[in-house]
C-alpha cells in the first residue's frame, strides 16, 4: 500500500504550477513574449523602483524587444505612443525596430514620433548606444532629417524647448536640407548663426521684439518660450487665457505664484475650463492626470480650483463602466507599491504613487459601481468602508492612506471565501509581487489555488488583475476566466467592461496591439 501522507488524494481542480519567480522571491507565471513586451512597455517609465533598478528594466525590455516579431515590436511601438501615451518606451522601441528592420522602421515613424520631444527622446536613445548602435545611422537619421524639414513652424519652435539632445544639437546631426529660404532662416535661427529675420516666421519675428522692448501684446509662441522672459501679472493672464486645457493643469502652481489665480476674472475662467466637459474630453484626460495635478497643488491653491479638479474627475471618470452582477474591486496598499508611479527619478521625482493609482481606479468602479465591494489588501484585506457618493479623489485619497505591510493577492480571494461570497467579477490592481503567504505549496500559486476554489462556487465568475508595475509576472496565469492587463490609462476601464461581458478573451489585449495596421 503507497505511503497516503504522500499520495493521499487530492481535493478540488489541480492549479498549474508556476513557471517562474516574481522579482519579491515567491512563486508566479510568466507571460508570453508579446505579453511580457506589451505589459512593460504600458508601465515602465526607466525610473528606480522597489524591485528593479532602470538598467535592469531597459535589459529586460531589450531582450523581450528582440526576441518578439518585428511586426509586433512596430504595433507595440505604435500602441504605447497612441493608447499608453508613453514617452521613453515607444522611442525605445521604435529605435531597436530600425536595426532589426528598417523597412518597418521607416513606415511607423511618424505614428511614433508625432512631437518634436519625442524626436529629441528618440535621437538621445540612439545616441546613448542602449539599442545597439551609438550614432543614429542612415534610415534613422534620414527620418529625422525629414521630420525637422516637413514639421510645421509651430512644431519647430515646440521641440527647440528642452536640451539633451537640443534642437540645435539634432540638426547639427542631421544637416537636414530646408526645402525654401524660411525654413533655412529658422534653422539658422535656432543654430544660433546669422540669417534674415524677415524671413522667420511671424510670431518668432513677434518674439524677437517682444523680447527685445517688452512691449505690446505677447507673441504667440509656445508657452516655455514665453516664461523665458520678464512677465508682468497681466501677461501671465493673458498665457493663462489662451492656455489649452492640458497645460492649464499642468501649470496651477505657475500661475498661482504669478498672481493670475488672485484675478477673480481668471480664477472664475480657469476653474469653468478645468471642469468644461468638452473641453475634458479633447484633451483626453487620464483620471492619473488629474490625480496628480490635485496632489501637486500648492496648499495655498484657492478652493474653487479645487473644487472644480474634483469636478473635473468626476466627470473624466465617466466611461468607467457600469458592470452586472455581484463586483468586488481589490487595490493592493501594502508597502510596495509605496514607489512612485514613474519610479525615482533625480529631479523628476512625481508625488503619485503606485498605491494612488490602485486606489484611484477601486474609487472609479465603485462612483459607477455603488454596489461593488472594495478590499484593499496587504497581508490581510484592511477594514474600511467607502461612500460611493464620495467623490473620486477623496475615496482614493482615503485607500492610498492604507499603505504598508507585506504582499498577499490570495488576500482578497481568501476573505471572499471565508465570507461565503460569491462575486461574478473580481478586479485586483497590484504590481503582483506577492510572497506574503501562509504557505506556497506546490500546486501553483497561492492566488491561484483561492481562484480554483472561488471558481467552484461561481463557475461564472471573471478575474481581472491589472498589473501597474514593469515587473514582468503574474500570480494567475492567463486563461478564459482570467484577464492580465498591464497600464494605468483610461483604456483599461473598456477592457474590465468587454472582458466582463464576455465580448474579449484574455488574449484580446495583446490582441489590439496585433490588430493596429502599419
Amino acid at each position: 500500500m503507497a505511503n497516503k501522507s504522500v499520495f493521499a488524494s487530492m481535493k478540488g481542480p489541480l492549479s498549474p504550477a508556476g513557471t517562474a519567480r516574481n522579482l519579491a522571491g515567491a512563486p508566479a507565471y510568466t507571460y508570453s513574449d508579446g505579453h511580457a513586451l506589451a505589459q512593460i512597455a504600458m508601465t515602465g517609465t526607466f525610473g528606480r523602483t522597489v524591485y528593479q533598478d532602470p538598467m535592469q528594466e531597459l535589459s529586460r525590455t531589450l531582450g523581450l524587444a528582440r526576441k518578439v516579431d518585428p511586426s509586433f515590436l512596430a504595433k507595440a511601438a505604435i500602441y504605447t505612443r497612441k493608447q499608453g501615451h508613453m514617452k521613453d518606451m515607444p522611442a525605445l522601441l521604435l529605435a531597436v525596430l530600425s536595426a532589426r528592420d528598417p523597412i518597418l522602421f521607416r513606415q511607423v515613424f511618424g505614428r511614433v514620433v508625432d512631437n518634436g520631444k519625442m524626436l529629441r527622446t528618440f535621437v538621445q536613445i540612439m545616441r546613448s548606444g542602449q539599442a545597439g548602435r551609438t550614432s543614429l545611422g542612415s534610415a534613422p537619421k534620414r527620418m529625422v532629417a525629414n521630420w525637422l524639414i516637413d514639421a510645421p513652424d509651430r512644431a519647430i519652435l515646440q521641440a527647440n524647448v528642452g536640451n539633451d539632445p537640443s534642437l540645435a544639437d539634432v540638426i547639427k546631426m542631421v544637416h537636414p536640407k530646408p526645402g525654401n529660404a524660411a525654413r533655412e532662416a529658422l534653422f539658422a535661427w535656432i543654430l544660433s548663426k546669422p540669417c534674415d529675420i524677415a524671413l522667420l516666421p511671424d510670431n518668432v519675428q513677434d518674439f524677437l521684439r517682444f523680447k527685445k522692448t517688452g512691449k505690446g501684446r505677447l507673441p504667440d509662441a509656445p508657452f516655455q518660450m514665453l516664461t523665458q522672459l520678464d512677465l508682468s501679472t497681466m501677461h501671465w493672464a493673458q498665457i493663462a487665457e489662451t492656455a489649452s486645457w492640458q497645460m492649464t493643469r499642468m501649470n496651477l502652481n505657475t500661475f498661482l505664484r504669478h498672481g493670475v489665480l488672485a484675478l477673480p476674472k481668471m480664477r472664475r475662467m480657469i476653474a469653468d475650463r478645468l471642469r468644461d466637459p468638452d473641453l475634458i474630453a479633447r484633451a483626453r484626460v487620464f483620471p492619473y492626470q488629474l490625480m496628480t495635478a490635485y496632489q501637486a497643488m500648492s496648499a495655498e491653491m484657492p478652493e474653487e480650483i479645487r473644487e472644480a479638479l474634483h469636478e473635473a474627475m468626476e466627470l473624466s471618470v465617466r466611461n468607467v463602466p457600469k458592470l452586472q452582477g455581484q463586483i468586488v474591486v481589490a487595490p493592493d496598499v501594502s508597502g510596495s507599491m509605496a514607489g512612485p508611479v514613474t519610479g525615482y527619478r533625480k529631479g523628476a521625482t512625481t508625488a503619485t504613487r503606485f498605491v494612488h493609482v490602485a486606489g484611484l481606479v477601486s474609487a472609479s468602479v465603485l462612483r459607477r459601481n455603488p454596489q461593488a465591494t472594495v478590499l484593499p489588501f496587504e497581508v490581510t484585506v484592511r477594514d474600511i468602508r467607502l461612500e460611493p457618493r464620495d467623490t473620486v479623489l477623496t475615496n482614493a485619497a482615503r485607500l492610498a492612506a492604507l499603505g504598508g505591510g507585506g504582499t498577499n493577492c490570495a488576500a482578497p480571494l481568501e476573505w471572499v471565501l471565508e465570507k461565503g461570497r460569491t462575486p461574478d467579477l473580481v478586479i485586483i490592481v497590484s504590481d503582483n509581487q506577492s510572497w506574503a503567504h501562509s504557505k506556497y505549496g506546490n500546486r501553483g500559486t497561492v492566488m491561484m489555488q483561492a481562484w480554483e476554489k472561488l471558481k467552484q462556487r461561481n463557475p461564472k465568475a471573471r478575474l481581472v488583475c491589472i498589473d501597474i508595475a514593469p515587473y514582468g509576472t503574474t500570480q494567475v496565469k492567463d486563461r478564459a476566466d482570467v484577464l492580465n492587463i498591464g497600464g494605468f490609462s483610461d483604456t483599461v476601464f473598456d477592457q474590465i467592461a468587454a472582458f466582463a461581458g464576455g465580448e474579449m478573451g484574455p488574449d484580446h489585449w495583446v490582441g489590439q496591439i496585433e490588430a493596429v495596421e502599419v
